[in-house]
């Protein structure tokens, strides 16, 4: 059995680039809608040479959504990117040398720093809790936990998101509803039980081939042995302390894949790691970021 499932998105040249150009036009309809008022204060002729400052150290993510406001709001801007998508900055270092139309660069602005603030931040943090845990040994060879990704982001930002937890070093989690199943507490209640909802999953022809994965939450130990005999293969351990944590990975021996959830912080996330378990998922590193502070100045017009 796999340590981990396959990573459920291929983050090709081509997906990046329509995805960003579908979220960048959104963004633009939002911000601009009929003109940009302000910029048409500026002569149309003129053109002007700008910079991208990082004013704090950070993972620079989101180049293609950047570029794509910058075709779309600027065009016949030409740029240059003195950090590369992935790379670390440091504070007051330049990480976009501009050169374009004054106004398509003005209107551009806000919404190239919007997409770079938010995606460079999510990088930012998933790369430092990789960081935390890169030194834990697992307790399946040379494999160690993974940091993974939750569906706890921003509405219509999903894969923006998910992708830059990827560039940070993380894993991605199901994308939607649609392409995995995770079994939580209202499931298996609903469905009667632990054992009786993994085997709904099992009779049900849909579900077993459009899911990626089959994943069940368990509460206590005595639901995890229940979900081990009924024959699971992934288990969200939800919530448990680091004792219990020790325990679950003891009793299952190595025959499902764990993943934890739930009281998951930098305090927490090394020592989580350390009992062994295959994955620790987190919420914070899309719900919670602080962005990066990034600004734009002209230095030629």
């Amino acid at each position: 059995m796999s340590v981990t499932t396959s990573p459920v998105l291929e983050y090709t040249a081509d997906m990046l680039r329509d995805l960003a150009q579908a979220d960048v036009a959104r963004a633009l309809m939002e911000d601009v809608g009929d003109g940009d008022l302000t910029a048409a204060l500026v002569p149309a002729s003129k053109t002007a040479r700008a910079r991208i400052l990082a004013r704090e150290a950070a993972i620079i993510c989101g180049v293609p959504w950047a570029e794509a406001a910058l075709r779309q709001a600027a065009p016949g801007s030409q740029w240059n990117w003195r950090v590369a998508e992935g790379q670390r900055c440091q504070p007051d270092q330049t990480v976009l040398e501009l050169t374009g139309p004054a106004r398509g660069l003005l209107t551009a602005e806000r919404t190239v720093l919007n997409f770079l603030q938010l995606l460079s931040a999510v990088a930012t943090r998933t790369a430092d809790y990789v960081a935390a845990i890169a030194e834990v040994s697992g307790t399946r060879g040379n494999v160690r936990a993974r940091i993974v990704d939750t569906r706890k982001t921003l509405p219509g930002l999903r894969l923006a998101q998910k992708y830059a937890v990827h560039c940070g070093g993380g894993w991605n989690h199901r994308i939607g509803l649609y392409d995995a199943v995770l079994i939580k507490e209202n499931h298996i209640a609903a469905a009667g039980g632990v054992t009786e909802v993994l085997a709904q999953v099992r009779a049900t022809a849909s579900i077993a081939g459009a899911a990626k994965f089959v994943e069940i939450e368990v509460e206590t130990l005595t639901q995890l042995e229940e979900a081990l005999l009924a024959g699971a293969t992934m288990v969200l351990l939800d919530n448990m302390d680091l004792p219990t944590l020790r325990e679950a990975v003891r009793i299952n021996a190595g025959r499902a894949i764990l993943e934890v959830s739930g009281g998951v912080n930098m305090g927490t996330v090394r020592e989580i790691a350390a009992t062994g378990v295959d994955r620790i998922s987190i919420g914070a590193l899309t719900k919670d970021v602080k962005a990066i502070d990034f600004s734009m100045r002209f230095t030629d017009l």
